[in-house]
């Protein structure tokens, strides 16, 4: 057997593995070796996976040949698919390494065979509902597919506040370590408790423990596009629904909804709004092709597949099969479809199934028909709606659903474009001016990577002050007054705005479409505004809550210990500044997760004892919950409030 050189440039990659075969392979692995295990899946890292018939395999050694064979579905679904050539197969460290190394599959996707049986042979299923809540003005679903059924507010069963009751302590240990010391081991606690919430009928707590341990791996690997913040808000969420289960909280928002596949939804028509190329942190790329159908749904039609940079380059005239048709996305982007035997996801995708037949329509403009509904509010007023959606799977949330607004710009700070909304007026007439005390927008390029077009088109914008555009783009949920544009056309009836070629039907889309000197009107010294050069004070930087935001992240980031140590040396100065400001809250639950994380009692001999990790998770929760709902607040303020500075 010989070893072949391990080489960076080597695109092979590991099958994705259920959550419950990594646990049983790590709790089959004989104690002696847990230490071992993180530093032979370091070591392991760097070898890459040698394609064989049906499968991988990977070279860890003389004599020891890990082989993953992976199922119909692609993954990795049952221990017998993982073999090693080894004495000590299958309790051996070589096998328990690579599928720790390997991605975690999402059971959605990939259904394990296990939990299928399982919940079939319980009397009355799971008990999770197959459809999504109801919440009026959501949009990207089909009308009423997708309700509970109503009045449904059952306690949880024994069964799940016992998997949620192991998933916090799960959770919790992992909060209290911190995630530089949460290896294999702790990972694997992990992923047992998701497997049995799966079982339990948990699909809430199952899809927020699998995203917490995929965060921790990127976070211990420091992979490039992993955010702090992300892990942060993720342990939140899944100690937040964890907690309110163990304790018998029978509100069904922290049960979930099981993932649905496409659901039949008639005959449409739907409207492209813009395309918007796709670069994924997991290995995936291509184009999105937004849509809105004929009664107001926000749709969407995607061709992306495993690939980089490039390939979300060259899919800018990609063409996608629909059925028997096939569909450019460049062209689908600026005119329409009608579709029967449509198929609708509940995040509002499109199918592309046998039984789809699709008619193209004509070019559609953003300011007629059902398009010309995403401009028909003030900005604030969608502000307020979106960031009022708090589910982490609602498509109308922040961050996910489109926003239409027709704006004027003022200037450039770095790749942003500054801009102040303009004032909505009784007829489209020349040049309306900026809604007086609005705040200065940012736009943000979506992506910044230098195969797309988003930097140079904002820079080229950003280079006319005063120019009017039109702009679908969606709200950052996580910064103050910020847009991150996706397309721009001209504003009907203006005169300093954009000049587009006629076969663009009024749009460009910021990530393919290359504006030009040509696209902008003539220079006007009498229409050019003076520049911004500056967007006036960030509310949620210039707070003093940047004190609690390091606490709470010091803690994932570092540990209880980190925090206790951090909580020493600040002393006073945590609470003090936060009180003067105004924040008594958060300067109560800062104070309160920083005592917590110092405190240690004693057994009955007087002897130290083990800090009690329950109690650390509460107030780490307290205190990351009001801190997310006190910046959010904040951040809604610098859309309606004037702006300062």
């Amino acid at each position: 057997m010989t070893p072949r050189t391990p080489t960076t440039t080597d695109a092979d990659r590991l099958p994705p593995v259920l959550p419950r075969v990594v646990a049983a392979a790590v709790a089959a692995l004989p104690p002696r070796l847990h230490k071992r295990l993180d530093a032979t899946i370091e070591r392991l890292a760097g070898v890459p996976a040698d394609r064989i018939d049906g499968g991988v395999s990977v070279y860890c050694g003389p004599e020891a040949l890990v082989t993953l064979t992976p199922g119909p579905t692609g993954a990795v679904t049952d221990p017998e698919q993982a073999r090693c050539s080894c004495l000590l197969a299958p309790r051996c460290l070589h096998r328990t390494a690579i599928l720790v190394a390997s991605p975690v599959a999402d059971p959605a996707a990939h259904p394990d065979p296990a939990s299928h049986t399982a919940a079939s042979s319980t009397p009355g299923g799971t008990g999770a509902p197959t459809g999504r809540r109801g919440r009026s003005g959501r949009t990207g679903r089909s009308a009423g597919a997708d309700r509970a059924p109503a009045g449904r507010s059952t306690a949880p069963t024994k069964a799940q506040r016992a998997a949620a009751t192991a998933l916090w302590r799960a959770a919790a240990a992992v909060l209290a370590a911190g995630a530089p010391a949460v290896g294999a081991v702790p990972q694997a606690e992990l992923l047992r408790a998701a497997h049995s919430a799966r079982l339990a009928g948990l699909p809430r707590a199952e899809s927020a423990t699998l995203r917490a341990v995929r965060g921790l791996r990127a976070h211990r690997e420091r992979q490039a596009g992993h955010r702090l913040a992300e892990l942060v808000d993720v342990l939140h969420d899944l100690l937040y629904v964890a907690g309110r289960l163990a304790a018998g909280d029978p509100d069904p928002a922290l049960v979930g909804i099981l993932r649905r596949t496409y659901q039949p939804d008639g005959t449409l028509e739907v409207y492209g709004v813009c395309r918007e190329p796709v670069i994924s942190t997991t290995g995936y790329a291509g184009v999105v092709t937004h849509l809105i159908a004929a009664d107001g749904r926000q749709l969407s039609f995607n061709d992306v597949k495993p690939g980089g940079p490039d390939r979300a380059r060259d899919c800018a005239r990609a063409v996608t099969e629909m059925g028997a048709v096939a569909v450019n996305h460049a062209v689908l982007a600026r005119g329409g479809l009608r579709i029967t035997g449509t198929t609708v996801s509940p995040d509002g995708r499109l199918g592309a199934g046998k039984g789809v037949r699709a008619t193209p329509l004509g070019g559609t403009d953003w300011s007629v028909g059902p398009l010309a509904e995403l401009f028909a509010r003030p900005l604030a007023e969608v502000v307020t709606a979106q960031l009022a959606a708090d589910d982490p799977e609602d498509p109308a949330r922040a961050g996910t659903a489109l926003a239409g607004c027709d704006l004027m710009v003022v200037g450039a700070a770095g790749d942003q474009v500054l801009a102040r909304e303009l004032a909505p007026g009784t007829e489209t007439g020349p040049d309306r001016t900026p809604v007086p005390d609005g705040p200065v927008i940012r736009l943000v390029p979506v992506n910044p990577h230098p195969v797309l077009a988003h930097v140079a088109n904002l820079r080229r914008l950003a280079s006319w002050p005063g120019l009017r555009i039109r702009v679908v783009g969606r709200l950052d949920p996580a910064r103050p007054s910020t847009l991150h544009p996706l397309a721009v056309g001209p504003v009907p009836g203006a005169v300093a705005t954009l000049r587009l070629p006629p076969d663009w039907h009024g749009r460009a889309d910021l990530g393919y479409d290359q504006l030009q000197g040509g696209h902008l009107p003539p220079r006007d010294p009498a229409a050019m505004a003076q520049p911004v050069l500056a967007a006036g004070v960030d509310a949620v930087a210039e707070s003093p809550l940047w004190r609690v935001r390091r606490l709470v992240e010091l803690a994932v980031s570092g540990g209880r210990r980190a925090v206790g140590e951090a909580a020493r040396s600040e002393g006073a100065e945590l609470a003090g500044p936060l009180r003067r400001a105004g924040f008594t809250t958060a300067a109560t639950v800062a104070a309160a997760l920083a005592d917590e994380s110092d405190r240690r009692g004693r057994d009955v001999f007087g002897r130290l004892a083990d800090p009690d990790p329950d109690r650390y998770a509460w107030a780490w929760l307290a205190a990351t919950a009001h801190l997310a709902a006190t910046e959010r607040a904040l951040i809604r303020s610098s859309w309606t409030d004037p702006p300062v500075g």
